[in-house]
């Protein structure tokens, strides 16, 4: 007796005969973008399901799926009674990352120095859209803490580093980025018109000034760094406490910090022909 071939009703779906569903690439982004959130949730302190689900607006079987997937591929880690850590994977892909941005590398020797000759914390960082990225930072021999990390995206308008970026960009885009910071909520104790005089003579100048603008008794100087184009690649900045800041210490460092501005910008091609000779500001 034969047996019988199962029907087409019955016999069971391969693999290979599965059709993509409709729209299949817009969820796998939106998998992909959630699990980056996952990363940065627990890189902002959220440890356990709870915390995420609640951070994320997600329920706990999707955390679990995605931060499971995560630690699988060590992009996160899990401990008992401890919960979720950032996993020795990215810790990888960091030092990668800075291995190959040739900026960073080429400017390290140089902020290192700078930090040890002027004994206060360094930064080096870029621009990135309507903020300035922090890529480095070399802390300073003085007991001051300077709160900002490396990866940290600060606002243009009240830090050193910020005005430095943009030193070369006309008036109109000042305007922008100063009202930009406005209509995101961020409330600034100096005036446009007066911030408008200060970028004026701090573009003359070559550097910027942080007379305490974005955070209570820190004040810093900072200066552009340039590469064969001429153009603004990134700026270095020395920060410390008011008290080690006054208007006199800050104009005596200037020429230190935009010196060093300009031999990072050597070592990127600058040539120092390609701009008109420097002058030193004044408080604006």
């Amino acid at each position: 007796m034969k047996r019988s071939q199962p029907t087409a009703a019955k016999r069971a779906p391969r693999a290979t005969e599965k059709k993509p569903k409709k729209g299949g690439a817009l969820v796998g982004s939106q998998t992909l973008v959630r699990g980056l959130d996952v990363v940065e949730a627990v890189a902002s302190g959220a440890t356990n399901l709870a915390a995420l689900a609640e951070s994320l607006d997600l329920n706990r079987s999707t955390v679990h799926r995605l931060a499971a997937t995560l630690v699988e591929h060590r992009y996160l880690t899990f401990e008992p009674r401890v919960g979720y850590a950032l996993g020795p994977k990215l810790l990888e892909l960091g030092h990668m990352a800075r291995d190959q941005m040739s900026f960073p590398r080429v400017a390290r020797d140089y902020i290192e120095t700078l930090a040890v000759s002027t004994g206060d914390t360094v930064h080096l960082g870029i621009l990135d859209d309507t903020r300035a990225l922090y890529l480095d930072k070399i802390a300073g021999s003085r007991r001051v803490e300077i709160r900002s990390r490396i990866g940290d995206r600060h606002p243009l308008r009240s830090t050193g580093l910020g005005k430095a970026l943009i030193l070369d960009q006309p008036e109109s885009r000042w305007r922008e980025l100063y009202e930009i910071e406005n209509r995101e909520g961020n409330r600034y104790g100096v005036l446009l018109s007066t911030w408008l005089q200060r970028m004026r003579t701090y573009a003359k100048a070559g550097y910027a000034l942080d007379l305490e603008e974005n955070e209570d008794r820190i004040r810093c100087v900072a200066a552009p760094v340039r590469d064969a184009t001429d153009s603004i690649i990134g700026a270095i900045s020395v920060s410390s406490a008011a008290q080690y800041m006054d208007d006199a210490r800050m104009e005596s460092i200037a020429d230190e910090v935009r010196s060093t501005a300009r031999a990072i910008s050597r070592a990127m091609g600058w040539r120092d022909d390609a701009s008109p000779p420097l002058r030193v500001a004044k408080r604006a």
